[in-house]
């Protein structure tokens, strides 16, 4: 393992209908003004909108509204979330969401604390924000662990560019498996193979070698796979739900990251092809790693052969044989659980849409091997 320091500031509520004590815990802590921010009209058809509103006047809080954000937040929608802060002198941010919502409020949190444009400050000058607006997540839809880390994923939509910016942390983090008991199963299915797609980032990462960080997350990935099964089966099984909330925190809560250097380069590929066709986060996902995963095969064989063995349970006579059963044992899963397999799938048929994310996508040091872009092109052509 390499050399880290770890820090980690967000405070951690878990557990089946914890979230009124621990709102009301945590709102005794925060100041006066606070921005309830939300996406679509769930969460007033479901009541939850309601009863937040309720906890929140019963401490005393005024609340502005800031809904709306959508499955892939733009950089209009945070520059809004901005303004909003502003007018009305906003001392707190409460996130009640999926990592969309959780992810724009992060850099709302950053660019109010600026006078500069936080993406022009990013990646022109690569400086990044020391300022923020204290934040609370209550999460509703877990799979990306975005309450957990300071990374947003953002859809800068006159740059055709969907890539991360770096943003607050969450004073708290509020976990309450009753609160996806909402969610449709698709969304549920599409997140928990996100979390499972993190694991698999992070695993690839460098160091190849065995390592501690690595074993913590094998035991991760095989408890997704199990509990996504289950949930399947029994959508009502309340035990499986906060398995897969909690192993959702762990994928992005750093612990998997310490002493790695991650890969992420299946995730740039998505986030690129998504900042042209707004496709689900995911879908995608599912549609690109099995093949990106074949491209890298030589370069992240021993790798790939440790997690089909641990994480899989396959083998084959040799090293090769045995990553590339791992990688067939992937398919098979994605298959099961009724993801897509190719894009044309999701709608995606414009291969020049392929191309220009090829050309825009991020290059990810920590990725085994060194793709240029002329193979990501020939890897999105693939997943056709």
């Amino acid at each position: 393992m390499n050399s880290f320091t770890y820090r980690y500031p967000v405070r951690q509520h878990f557990g089946k209908g914890c979230a009124e004590n621990a709102i009301k815990e945590e709102l005794d802590r925060i100041g006066q003004n606070v921005l309830l921010a939300y996406g679509g009209s769930s969460l007033k058809r479901t009541g939850l909108y309601d009863k937040i509103i309720s906890w929140l006047h019963e401490r005393g809080k005024n609340v502005v509204d800031f809904g709306g954000i959508m499955p892939n937040p733009t950089y209009d929608k945070v520059q809004e979330g901005a303004r909003l802060v502003h007018e009305y002198n906003i001392d707190f941010i409460l996130a009640v969401g999926g990592g969309s919502v959780i992810d724009c409020c992060k850099v709302v949190s950053a660019q109010v604390k600026l006078d500069e444009d936080i993406w022009e400050m990013q990646y022109t000058k690569h400086q990044y924000p020391t300022e923020f607006v204290p934040m609370g997540a209550i999460v509703t839809a877990s799979g990306t662990g975005a309450e957990q880390n300071n990374g947003a994923v953002i859809t800068h939509t006159k740059k055709k560019l969907k890539q991360p910016l770096t943003g607050a942390y969450y004073s708290f983090a509020i976990l309450d498996s009753d609160l996806t008991r909402t969610l449709p199963m698709g969304q549920v299915v599409s997140g928990a193979f996100d979390t499972l797609s993190h694991c698999m980032e992070i695993y690839m990462g460098k160091p190849q070698t065995d390592n501690l960080s690595d074993e913590i997350n094998e035991a991760v990935m095989r408890n997704v796979i199990k509990n996504l099964r289950e949930l399947i089966v029994d959508p009502d099984n309340d035990f499986a739900r906060g398995e897969l909330m909690w192993d959702s925190a762990l994928a992005e809560n750093s612990l998997l990251k310490l002493g790695k250097q991650t890969d992420f380069q299946c995730h740039m590929l998505e986030h690129a092809v998504g900042a042209y066709t707004d496709c689900n986060h995911g879908k995608a996902l599912a549609v690109i790693h099995p093949v990106l995963y074949r491209h890298l095969l030589n370069e992240g064989k021993e790798k790939l052969a440790r997690m089909a063995e641990r994480v899989w349970n396959v083998k084959g006579d040799t090293v090769e044989q045995t990553a590339i059963l791992g990688i067939e044992a992937l398919e098979a899963f994605i298959k099961e659980i009724g993801l897509p397999s190719h894009w044309s799938e999701m709608g995606i048929k414009d291969e020049s849409i392929l191309r220009a994310a090829a050309d825009t996508c991020l290059l990810m040091p920590g990725c085994c091997k060194q793709f240029s872009r002329d193979e990501l092109f020939e890897i999105l052509k693939e997943c056709m």
